[in-house]
């Protein structure tokens, strides 16, 4: 589904990211692991079109979509959960879903799915965004990027800020997710909550993928977990 194969990027003449390469397959959940600074952030903002690589390549279904606008990788039905949520305070909870909808395209994903899957927003669907708490927001944040009926979509730090019970509902919101078929493409620092979700996991370290494993193999890897991933 998507692939970042040998990106290279800059903020201006800082070499943040030294040829990070990954491979997001259909129906599963790939996580990118590291600390504060690693390169977790940058990888998301090259892929997104908000940073254009130097050089490399990042591939959406088979099209070639490095240095596109972040509007354009889009509308091509690449999802996107920034780590700040991004909610419209003014706008009610619905509306934060409709104006996301994008004309044309059509999918599984509708309102009433949407509040099959969040029950808690649709309970609150008339709230206003600033009413929301920080667990409802990340909330309308996924499912407003689920509205674009994407086949892959990108989480940048879902659970930050949470408390466990929210996160541990964000986690089980993900699973559905998966279980619906779709890739998703989870940035975390929580390793906890990227170890019991993901199928395959990418460590990041100075900009560079420092390695790539399933869950079993990250657990029994105490050398990466104390370097890379331990506070």
């Amino acid at each position: 589904m998507l692939q970042i194969n040998g990106i290279h990027s800059y903020y201006g003449d800082s070499h943040v990211l030294h040829g990070v390469s990954l491979d997001v397959k259909p129906g599963t959940v790939t996580s990118v692991l590291g600390r504060n600074g690693a390169g977790k952030t940058t990888t998301v903002l090259s892929i997104m079109g908000h940073l254009k690589p130097r050089s490399g390549e990042v591939i959406y279904e088979g099209r070639r979509i490095t240095g596109l606008p972040p509007h354009r990788i889009s509308r091509l039905g690449l999802g996107f959960v920034p780590q700040e949520r991004g909610v419209f305070p003014s706008l009610s909870v619905e509306e934060n879903l409709t104006v996301a909808a994008r004309p044309g395209r059509t999918g599984d994903w509708t309102l009433s799915r949407i509040y099959e899957l969040f029950p808690r927003l649709g309970e609150r669907r008339k709230n206003r965004g600033f009413q929301l708490s920080g667990g409802e927001q990340q909330m309308v944040s996924i499912a407003r990027a689920l509205m674009l009926n994407p086949s892959t979509i990108i989480l940048d730090e879902p659970s930050e800020g949470l408390a466990l019970m929210i996160v541990n509902e964000i986690v089980e919101i993900m699973r559905q997710m998966k279980r619906a078929g779709m890739a998703l493409l989870l940035i975390e620092q929580n390793l906890n909550a990227a170890l019991e979700l993901a199928d395959i996991h990418y460590v990041l370290s100075k900009g560079q993928v420092c390695f790539v494993g399933t869950s079993e193999t990250l657990r029994g890897n105490e050398n990466v977990l104390s370097e890379h991933l331990s506070v």
